[in-house]
């Protein structure tokens, strides 16, 4: 069933999210890495290439994302139609190749081979525990900085602290966790 999704509910999934998932709390980011790394640095090769996916469509992708990963642990589909544009789903695609096995068939195939039953519930809600916890740093940390210096504010931080270990091309980077065990970072996948 496909539902339509509000302002309010737009606004809010985070903080749904957060109350069943937990958040990183600031100064525990460097634990969290190994994930945040490629999400960040995928989204920043977007930026990059694409400028007006700027601070404000982050955001808008973030929670895009959260409704993704909220589809994919309920029956229903959500219509985020009036919410979506070119701009913001460049960024939603940089976002789910880092670690979504329904987007990335890199990361599918690693946890098949792991036997991972990617159709139990079970399975899923650990799965996504992590990027979501990463997908709330990251808003609240693009909040912070679009804040502090504009519209570009979190690009140009991102830049500044993580640029130069970001390669210049289109190649979207990956984690994968396998249920259980910790992320690890995988190969490159281009990015389309």
């Amino acid at each position: 069933m496909e539902v339509k999704v509000s302002q309010y509910q737009f606004n809010r999934i985070g903080s749904q999210m957060e109350r069943e998932y937990g958040k990183i709390r600031k100064g525990e980011e460097d634990a969290h890495m190994m994930l945040l790394f490629p999400m960040e640095g995928n989204m920043l090769k977007v930026h990059r290439a694409h400028p007006e996916s700027n601070g404000r469509r982050a955001i808008e992708a973030i929670v895009i994302t959260l409704f993704q990963i909220q589809s994919y642990l309920s029956d229903d589909e959500y219509d985020l139609d009036s919410f979506r544009s070119e701009e913001n789903e460049r960024l939603v695609q940089a976002l789910l190749m880092a670690f979504d096995p329904f987007t990335n068939r890199e990361i599918r195939t690693a946890l098949e081979e792991a036997s991972v039953d990617l159709g139990s519930m079970e399975v899923l809600k650990e799965l996504y525990g992590e990027p979501v916890r990463c997908l709330l740093k990251i808003k609240d940390s693009v909040e912070l900085w679009s804040r502090e210096r504009g519209a570009d504010g979190y690009f140009r931080f991102i830049e500044n602290t993580i640029g130069t270990a970001v390669e210049r091309d289109q190649k979207m980077n990956f984690a994968v966790a396998v249920p259980g065990l910790s992320f690890a970072n995988m190969k490159e996948k281009d990015y389309k």
